[in-house]
């Protein structure tokens, strides 16, 4: 592969990697205005976390005319497929989220940061 090549896929996957740290972190502003502060800053989120940022990232920028139910309906997968289960209470450790449901059922709130983390990555990657 030319080195152009390798060079300019290393400056869209940190391109990719930036957006999903950026949406992130919004994402624990908004939880933490909900009164949520389990979510940790990119720095210390685990690496599972990031990866699930990533994965959402590269949905919305590969496929800009998705909605926000189909984030959560994509991250869902992806948690059920990695082990995770409902919970009543997010517990990484025993892999419970309590937004292991159809988008549909969760709450307006839980929602939002689906509609929000699209809207973040549309802005950052400059899709109209």
């Amino acid at each position: 592969m030319p080195i152009l090549t390798v060079w300019i896929m290393m400056e869209v996957i940190m391109q990719l990697e930036q957006i999903a740290k950026v949406a992130h972190e919004v994402n624990r502003a908004y939880c933490e205005a909900l009164g949520d502060t389990s979510q940790l800053p990119w720095k210390e989120a685990p690496q599972w976390q990031k990866d699930s940022a990533l994965l959402g990232v590269r949905l919305h920028t590969e496929n800009p005319d998705l909605g926000a139910e189909a984030s959560h309906e994509s991250w869902m997968t992806q948690k059920i497929a990695d082990g995770w289960i409902y919970g009543h209470v997010k517990d990484p450790n025993l892999k419970q989220h309590p937004c292991i449901v159809p988008f549909s059922d969760l709450l307006l709130e839980q929602q939002a940061k689906d509609f929000i983390f699209r809207g973040v990555v549309h802005a950052l990657a400059s899709i109209e």
